[in-house]
């Protein structure tokens, strides 16, 4: 057993991150302990990693654990990647306070951008959650993961690309997949498992580059680039303007008769730059 204690600069509010990750019925925490737990592949072998706050959102520090100390680095790297230690929060704070979302980022500050645990898990929860209200799609992530993944230390780990791979069509339709979204599951993970897809070389390519080559495998458009980019690889720039919510919130904020405009949409956004991801976190976080 290791632990570690890694400190970050504030203003880091970690209730705000657990409170999130809450809304996934998958992820295995505790917000009166502050504890969260981490599934993690590292070396094609699964492990429970351990985050707990111990400091305060004016000085934020944690304790991080695990059981094998051979993986301790890699476990801490990867750690410091989901929770976005390395990003500094406060000159995020500085850039919003002259912009026209300063009030949102004042009733929010210190809300971190919290990345999914790993790029194939991230991929999967798109195609899942695509046209979906989001109740439903817990629902139907949930019963994908626990019919064809596993648990360590009862944390739930996505099944593996290969073992989606070898599933049939009907195997997801019977779960109330509809046809489609069953095909890009299973086609999409066979892919990966062939090595035609390769996850792990994607955070090399810009982000146009990404969008290029994502597009063109079936039942990846760009709202799903656009996803794995913000939550998957964390870009820092990304505006998703035909989210929904997204919309939904300017219009709230800027007391809106309608949904803007893509156009209207831009103009708004020009002052956010380059901090476009955290943008859209935030406005996401004024409507929940």
């Amino acid at each position: 057993m290791w632990k570690e204690i890694v400190a970050t600069d504030g203003p880091y509010d970690f209730d705000r991150a657990l409170d999130r990750l809450s809304k996934d019925p998958l992820h295995f925490l505790n917000k009166e302990e502050k504890i969260v737990k981490i599934p993690l592949v590292i070396n094609e072998h699964p492990y429970v990693i351990t985050v707990k706050a111990i400091g305060s959102t004016a000085e934020p520090r944690f304790e991080i654990s695990g059981s094998e100390e051979e993986i301790r680095e890699l476990a801490l790297r990867n750690v410091q990647r989901i929770f976005q230690w390395d990003f500094s929060l406060y000159k995020l704070d500085l850039h919003f306070q002259t912009t026209n979302i300063a009030d949102i980022f004042r009733q929010h500050v210190g809300t971190p951008l919290v990345l999914e645990f790993d790029l194939y898990r991230c991929l999967m929860k798109c195609f899942i959650h695509q046209q979906l209200n989001v109740t439903f799609a817990h629902t139907l992530t949930e019963r994908f993961v626990k019919k064809f993944g596993y648990q360590v230390e009862d944390v739930w780990f996505y099944p593996k690309p290969e073992t989606v791979a070898k599933l049939d069509y009907d195997d997801l339709k019977a779960l109330q997949f509809s046809g489609r979204k069953a095909e890009y599951v299973i086609d999409t993970s066979r892919l990966i498992s062939e090595g035609k897809l390769k996850l792990a070389e994607l955070d090399m390519l810009s982000d146009d580059e990404m969008m290029k080559k994502l597009t063109k495998v079936r039942g990846i458009g760009p709202w799903t680039v656009q996803s794995l980019l913000l939550s998957g690889l964390g870009r820092p720039n990304l505006f998703p303007k035909a989210d929904i919510g997204i919309q939904k919130a300017l219009q709230k904020h800027f007391k809106l008769e309608q949904k803007p405009t893509s156009e209207e949409m831009d103009r708004y956004s020009v002052q956010w730059e380059p901090y476009l991801s955290y943008a859209t976190l935030y406005l996401w976080r004024s409507i929940e």
